[in-house]
């Protein structure tokens, strides 16, 4: 019942748990490298395009979703879309929406928790060795070390176990005692340990060559490079603004459900876009791309998502207190990374709750054994295979943790937008300070955000056509005859559990409103 949900403990602690929820590893490796190679400064008008065209109003849907369907007692996206779909179509269509929505976000909670609690580990694992100079042998280069590890049962079980031991305790201990807590401790240390490491990266003089200095790092990833704004540069910003704030996850909706009724969801919603805007472009763009800059130059670069776990402990390495810093910046992304995760955990111990009438804590062990589970592809393949290509990671992150984000945003914005309409927009304002205006709900949330997620949409499948992701092989594995298995796992795993997460979604939402399905006809009301 509503009623016995629990609330936030305090405005702070709400706006921090949400900040959190959007910081995460991606603020301070994706961003940079995707600013560094798609044009610089030019990267930033598609950047803060997509985000004023679909981050922000994506964010007042998804916290409106949240607090209305908390007031009916609901965590889970489904029965959210439920409730607000049926304002505008018969209940049985909206059980359907609901049904889809419920299948995408339990799909992106568990599958994409399954690799990124590993990538918590790995950040664990480095902060660990950084302490203990375990990468400081020049004997091996950075790749080696990173490879090796990822291929180490001992080092891997152990940091993805302690990753997902943090996640479990927090959740266990409810939103004040344990989400709330947890943010309250880590958004605050995120915050310090980015500004230490900005000043000790100002401060790093050009150690190399004279024209390699973080001044000229910052420079780089500011200049415009028109050359380089593309329609590639345009998606590569559309993806960053949903993956940066945790947008079509359901996570978001989630912790907003534990609002109270007139709770203001739309300063919260400001609020939290900024302060993940300040930890990705202030505090992501100034740390690693002018360390790498100052030792390794434009080249590199280059290093993507290797430019964490590779290039940054070569530069450790040689740099004046780089075990301190090595230190900082891998406990950084793991507090970041655990900031994010616990919104996916939570997520599905909220669900067996809801759904399945578990207590909080047994839900929790639940989720720990479902995540040791999905997550022990991603950790055996690099084992069993003697490769590092990550197959199986690459494959689930295509689809649950790129492409059926986007999906999931386009559900929540008709379910909003299109079909719930003006009252979508008086919900939004219940309680809040600043009100949306008549003319933003109906020129962005109705109708720009809605064809610009469509735009998206076409052009991504378009890309994902073009890079051999939607045939039987994929292109990225045809050479490679021992990945193949791992990759057609991937897709069974995630069409098993897209359709697992639909039949419980329909399930939910027949349980509670069975009899506005059997008259097709809104009855239950609150």
């Amino acid at each position: 019942m509503a009623e016995k949900r629990e609330n936030w403990g305090s405005k702070l602690g709400l706006i921090l748990a949400m900040a959190g929820n959007a910081v995460g590893l991606g603020n301070f490796w994706r961003y940079p490298y995707q600013a560094a190679k798609n044009g610089g400064g030019a990267f930033m008008i598609p950047y803060f395009g997509a985000l004023i065209l679909m981050g922000i109003p994506l964010m007042f849907v998804e916290w409106n979703l949240g607090r209305y369907g908390g007031k009916y007692g609901h965590g889970s996206l489904g029965p959210m879309v439920y409730l607000q779909a049926r304002e505008g179509v018969s209940p049985k269509m909206a059980a359907i929406l609901g049904g889809l929505a419920g299948a995408i976000a339990l799909g992106v909670t568990v599958l994409v928790n399954s690799y990124y609690n590993h990538i918590i580990g790995w950040t664990f694992g480095y902060a660990f060795m950084s302490v203990t100079g375990g990468y400081m042998d020049a004997a091996k280069s950075t790749g080696e070390v990173f490879v090796n590890y990822i291929q180490s049962p001992g080092l891997v079980f152990t940091f993805w176990l302690l990753a997902l031991v943090v996640l479990g305790f927090a959740v266990s201990g409810g939103i004040q005692k344990g989400i709330e807590l947890l943010a309250k401790f880590m958004m605050p240390t995120i915050y310090i340990f980015g500004i230490i490491l900005i000043i000790r990266t100002l401060t790093l003089g050009s150690p190399v060559n004279p024209d390699w200095s973080p001044i000229a790092g910052l420079n780089y990833i500011w200049s415009p490079r028109w050359d380089q704004l593309s329609w590639t540069a345009a998606l590569a910003a559309a993806g960053q603004i949903f993956f940066t704030l945790s947008l079509g996850m359901g996570i978001i909706c989630n912790y907003a459900s534990y609002l109270k009724p007139d709770d203001d969801i739309v300063l919260s919603g400001i609020t939290t876009i900024a302060l993940n805007e300040v930890a990705e472009v202030i505090l992501g763009g100034t740390i690693a791309i002018p360390i790498a800059y100052t030792f390794l130059g434009e080249a590199g670069l280059g290093a993507g998502v290797g430019l964490s776990f590779i290039s940054l402990p070569n530069i450790f390495r040689t740099m004046a207190g780089g075990q301190l810093m090595g230190t900082l910046w891998f406990l950084l992304l793991a507090f970041a990374g655990v900031t994010s995760a616990v919104a996916m955990y939570n997520y599905v111990v909220s669900l067996l709750e809801e759904s399945f009438g578990f207590a909080k804590k047994k839900a929790a062990l639940a989720v720990f054994l479902l995540y040791v589970v999905v997550g022990l592809p991603v950790a055996l393949e690099p084992i069993l295979t003697k490769t590092a290509d990550l197959a199986y990671f690459t494959e689930v992150d295509n689809w649950v943790g790129s492409y059926l984000l986007v999906v999931l945003g386009l559900i929540e914005v008709i379910a909003a937008g299109w079909i719930m309409g003006g009252k979508a927009k008086d919900e939004m304002n219940r309680g809040s300070y600043w009100k949306v205006p008549d003319w933003f709900f109906k020129v962005f949330i109705q109708f720009l955000t809605p064809i610009s997620i469509i735009g998206l949409l076409v052009m991504s499948t378009r890309d994902y056509i073009k890079a051999g992701y939607f045939k039987l092989v994929p292109s990225f594995v045809a050479n490679s005859p021992q990945l193949i298995p791992w990759v057609q796992a991937a897709r069974f795993v995630v069409f098993g559990v897209l359709a697992i997460g639909f039949f419980q979604a329909y399930k939910t939402i027949r349980d509670k409103y069975g009899v506005e399905l059997e008259s097709n006809q809104v009855s239950i009301r609150k």
